[in-house]
């Protein structure tokens, strides 16, 4: 007999809400495993001294609540916006999920307010982004805040311990498979643990180790894009036209040299600029607080790169391109847009003089160009040169840049509609499977895979 129905591999969005669907019926025996801490234990050295401790595995992207505990706590309620879950359940059956997940995130805490609902502005805006040669992404969005998704992440902790068994810090080193089938889990410490089904939510954090397992169990991955790219820093009355009113404005460019997609990602109102720390590669992210606010607002322009033959190897090649900004940059690099546009590296002197106050304060002063290929740079010239149209003020010399913000997609592994894998009873859902990418999405895909599970022979055990 094995010692759980379910074991869920990761405590993100996609784990928790699969853990949340299955104890509503049968009160089936769920364990989650989560390689990082419990959530009271993910301090980041960084956001109080300023400076990154490289902690293993990083306090930001591991532990209870996964990379979204600390993330700006946007929820987008757009089937367009967040990953590819549309492409197995079908659109009309995401849209659903989606105003279901946003409910739960509600009855646990998140505020009622949401952004982008006046239809005549948003046209408005639709109509700025055309002229200027973009397209604008219409969508509700729900801003919970980076304190208030750690408040809502403690309660759904809360709800869950007293129906299923959560060990932190504990590491899944594989898949049990046999006969096709998956029956359970093998610890870092060699420990196994037997169950009837298995849900994998590794999370970008994790998403290495599922694809190297995959392998291990001949699955054959399908490769995603990797964004690369960087985070911009302005004063927030600049983007206050769009922010306003959308909070989130997505806004997508085709560049003219090169016909790269560019788009902007985790806008940060009033935010700040932190950084995140994977395998020892350091890259630039931004938050929102929901009570605290800064001068400036923060967002990522990201270039998306699909790669096919010879070279096959997105996440390889984006953490080249990390590696690279923290050797030349000892981690973050920071360089004002007037330095990049007359061709020199930036000094503490020279940001200084500049009016935009960097949020971030652990970077190095130096010279993008020495980090991005220089597809990248004009591809970015051309954003914030078209962006200015919308929002003038953007594409000033004083604006900040930080690199390098890079987003790996994790390869896709061939799922059924119900995210059940060729193996049979193993299911892989969330950022880590390659299949979405932000909270709302996510969260959906663990409640399709626990409604799977929960319609086969557990709902008749």
């Amino acid at each position: 007999m094995a010692d759980y129905d379910v074991i869920i591999v990761g405590s993100g969005p996609a784990g928790i809400f699969a853990a949340l669907e299955l104890v509503k019926k049968n009160n089936p025996k769920v364990l989650i495993l989560e390689k990082g801490p419990d959530i009271d234990k993910r301090k980041c050295l960084q956001r109080t001294t300023g400076k990154c401790a490289h902690c293993k595995p990083c306090r930001v992207t591991s532990g209870w609540g996964g990379a979204g505990a600390f993330s700006d706590g946007k929820l987008t309620l757009s089937t367009e916006i967040g990953g590819w879950l549309g492409n197995y359940i079908g659109e009309s059956e995401l849209a659903r999920l989606i105003e279901y997940v946003d409910s739960i995130y509600r009855e646990f805490g998140a505020t009622a307010e949401v952004h982008g609902t006046d239809d005549e502005k948003v046209r408005q805006l639709e109509k700025q982004a055309v002229l200027a040669d973009m397209r604008l992404v219409p969508m509700v969005v729900r801003h919970m805040g980076t304190d208030r998704s750690n408040d809502i992440l403690k309660l759904m902790k809360l709800r869950l311990e007293s129906h299923i068994d959560i060990r932190t810090g504990v590491q899944v080193s594989n898949i049990l498979v046999e006969d096709g089938r998956a029956i359970g889990v093998r610890t870092s410490s060699g420990e196994e643990i037997t169950s009837r089904y298995v849900i994998v939510a590794p999370g970008r954090e994790g998403a290495d180790w599922l694809n190297a397992e995959a392998r291990r169990l001949g699955l054959k991955p399908v490769s995603n894009a990797v964004d690369i790219g960087v985070r911009v820093e302005v004063p927030a009355v600049v983007m206050e036209p769009l922010t306003k009113e959308l909070y989130e404005p997505k806004l997508i460019y085709t560049s003219k040299s090169f016909e790269d997609r560019v788009r902007t990602f985790c806008v940060c109102p009033y935010g700040v600029v932190a950084s995140e720390t994977t395998d020892g590669i350091t890259t630039v992210n931004g938050h929102s607080y929901a009570d605290q606010k800064t001068e400036n607002t923060n967002f990522a322009l990201l270039v998306s790169t699909a790669f096919t033959e010879p070279f096959n190897e997105p996440i390889a090649y984006g953490k080249y391109i990390a590696r690279l900004a923290n050797l030349l940059g000892e981690g973050i690099i920071i360089q004002r847009l007037g330095d990049l546009m007359d061709g020199r590296r930036s000094t503490p002197e020279r940001i200084a003089r500049g009016t935009v106050r960097p949020t971030f304060t652990d970077a190095t002063p130096g010279d993008l160009s020495f980090v991005l290929p220089y597809r990248y740079i004009s591809d970015i010239k051309e954003m914030l040169n078209a962006l200015d149209k919308v929002v003038p003020g953007v594409n000033s010399r004083n604006t900040i840049l930080y690199g390098v913000e890079v987003k790996f997609y994790s390869s896709r592994l061939k799922l059924a509609p119900t995210l059940e894998t060729e193996i049979k009873n193993m299911y892989a859902v969330g950022d880590g499977a390659g299949i979405t990418r932000g909270l709302v999405q996510s969260s959906a895909s663990g409640v399709v895979a626990a409604r799977a599970i929960l319609s086969s022979d557990l709902r008749r055990k």
